[in-house]
Formats: C-alpha cells, structure tokens, sequence
C-alpha cells in the first residue's frame, strides 16, 4: 500500500449503478463473480490497498442486498442510489461526500475491478498541477472514420488516448462543475463534465490491466474452480533438536534441524498450498537468511499460505500429507496432527489427512537420518 501525505483527504466514488446487460450474466456485472470474488469488491479493495479511506459506491436502486453482500466485510463503505445515467450516480455519490469533503476524489468504474496501486499515485502526482487527472493508453490500431458504412478519411491515432477510470479531481472542482451541468445534457466521462466547466485535466499513463470487463467473453478467463498444489520437504534428524511434525512436539531422541523449528510436514504443506494459487514456495516467503525466521514456529507459516489462497479468490478443499520416516511412530499423533493442521486452516478436520509410510531402510530415511514429508493441497473457488 502506498501512503499518500494527503490521504485523509482522499475519497473514492465507485460507479457500480448500471445494468451490464453486455456482460450476459445472470446478475449486473459488477456482482458477478470474477477471478472468485464479485467485480465491485476487486476494484473497493484495490482503492483500499492504494490508500483510501472513505468510498461511496453507487448501485443500483433495487440493489442494496446483493451490493452489501458483495462488500460484506470491508468497513467504511457507504452506498447512495444511482441515477438514471452515469452522470447522474456520479452526481449523488458526490454530494454524499458533501457531509465531510476530502480534498481529491478519485471516480472510478466498478468494471474496471484489476487497479493497480501505481495508477492512483501518478494520478494524485499529477493533481499538484492539475484540477483533474485522468489514466490513459496509446492507441495501436489504424483509424478510419466512418460515413454510411464507407471509410471516408483517417485520424491521427498520435493524437488519440484510451481514456481509463480512475480519474482523480480536486473534490470541489469536480462537484461545482457537476452542479453547472445543465439539464438534459450528458457528458461521456467525469473529465469531460470538468472541461465543460473550464477545468484542465492532465494526462497520466494508464495500465493494460485496467480493461473494463464488458462482454461475456470478459468472465470467460476466470481462473479454473479447482487448483492443486504439490509440497515436499526434507530435513535431517540431530541430538539436541526438539521434533516437531505436523504442528505438534513429538518426545524422540533426536529432532528436527533448521532455521525455523524445522517441521517438515508443516513445510510440505505450506509449498503445496503456494503451488496451488502459483505463490511461489517457502523459501520465497520466509528465506532462511532472514534471521526473523531463526526458531519460528512452522504454524504461522501455514496461517500465511492459507491467507494467500484467500486472498487469490479460493478456498482450501483438502490437505493430503504423508510423512516418510522410520523413527518416530507417527500411528499414535495422526489424530493431533490432522486437527492441528484442520484448526491453522480453518476447516473441519475431515479435510485433512495424515498419512506415514517408510522406504523399507532404505535411503537416508531408512538409515534414520532424516524425515520427509509431501502434501497435496486442494483448493477452490
């Protein structure tokens, strides 16, 4: 998250009124879920990441259920029925704020639910020179302008941008020149109810990543409803080391060594639940050179892999561990094991097996040198 001096006084109005009947799904497109959650709560959260505190979002008059269900749980979010038009939702969203005006607001479309953090600074940046800054992209392709279905000239695509949301005002700017509009007429975006009004609205580079999700086609890249993930780890046996396996301290005559409290189980776990939202492994988390890690306990490793499946729109199916080792008898804390693991998930304990088998003496398990451990991990959406 990036800290703004000014961020107290920074609002955002999130424009989620429409219908998205483009969209072809069953509900307005800003509640459809997409990549696991619904599309209005990627872009609040993303204004949340970015630094904003207050966000008024505008929905549909007879949305009020769907919308607090799609928000349940972020706080500080209020909701004003939208207009018939876009103008129109902005226009309410902003006298709301009326009550305690920030300095900037930032207008942002709920379809546009993929917003980076860098966007907002360069907008805010920009707003040191400007009354209004607005995200823009070149555009690629050739024009040609149309008359009758016939091309009847071109035009200059250098002097052309792709105009994206959010797009950042100070507060009483953009309010004045909404209460200027007249009557019956529309503008296309907030940038232009400002130029109508005098404003300057200054330019900033945009992201490919903001893309509106428009068309059915849109929501056709969800990621998959099932992921798995595959973890293995190993770790040699030493006198003088406590044994931890599984979440639970297990008397033997030697333990587990490594930078943390080394158990190995917890640590195949851990990589499989990564592997399954593509989050790297371990030792990108919690690297051994880091000495904030020296004797930690394997189980708040386990908490932040479960909060990055959570965090990727998913949730944990089930857990399949073995343990490979000749010594210790892992038969007799199967069952600690598995609702420890169940209680650092937060799943029922039914989703979690533990599992042991040993290579016959064969191999530095055989030989009692050291214990093995791999962890499939389900998650879904």
């Amino acid at each position: 998250m990036t800290d703004h001096p000014s961020s107290p006084s920074i609002a955002a109005v999130v424009v989620a009124a429409g219908k998205g009947v483009r969209a072809g799904q069953a509900i307005p497109k800003q509640f459809a879920t997409w990549r696991g959650k619904p599309v209005v709560r990627h872009s609040v959260e993303a204004l949340r990441a970015a630094g904003v505190d207050r966000i008024v979002v505008a929905i549909p008059a007879d949305a009020a259920d769907i919308a607090q269900t799609a928000l349940k749980g972020i706080e500080a979010v209020e909701f004003v029925n939208g207009g018939e038009t876009r103008q129109a939702s902005v226009a309410a969203t902003l006298e709301q704020l009326t009550n305690s005006a920030p300095n900037i607001v930032l207008i942002h479309d709920a379809a546009r639910p993929d917003l980076p953090a860098a966007v907002v600074d360069r907008l805010i940046a920009s707003l040191g020179e400007y009354r209004g800054s607005i995200p823009v992209l070149p555009v690629i392709d050739s024009l040609s302008v149309e008359q009758d279905g016939i091309m009847r000239g071109t035009a200059d695509r250098e002097a052309l941008k792709r105009v994206q949301t959010p797009q950042a005002f100070h507060f009483s700017d953009i309010l004045a020149a909404h209460r200027a509009m007249l009557p019956g007429t529309t503008a296309g975006d907030d940038a232009q109810v400002l130029m109508a009004a005098g404003g300057v609205v200054a330019h900033v580079a945009g992201d490919e990543r903001l893309k509106k999700l428009t068309f059915a086609e849109d929501f056709m890249n969800e990621p998959p409803p099932i992921r798995t993930g595959m973890g293995y780890d190993v770790h040699r046996l030493a006198k003088g080391e406590e044994l931890w396996l599984g979440g639970i301290r297990i008397e033997h005559e030697s333990g587990l060594a490594g930078h943390s409290d080394a158990d190995v189980a917890l640590h195949a776990v851990v990589d499989a639940l990564l592997g399954a939202v593509s989050a790297g492994d371990i030792g990108e988390h919690f690297p051994p050179s880091d000495e904030r890690w020296r004797g930690a306990a394997s189980s708040a490793f386990v908490q932040h892999a479960s909060s990055l499946v959570n965090q990727a729109g998913y949730q944990i199916g089930n857990i399949d561990l073995t343990i490979i080792c000749e010594a210790p008898t892992i038969g007799p804390h199967r069952s600690a094991m598995r609702a420890k693991i169940a209680g650092l998930l937060n799943v029922d304990i039914d989703r979690i097996s533990v599992k042991a088998t040993t290579t016959e003496k064969l191999g530095f398990t055989g030989r009692k040198e050291g214990v093995a451990a791999q962890a499939v991990a389900t998650v879904v959406r």
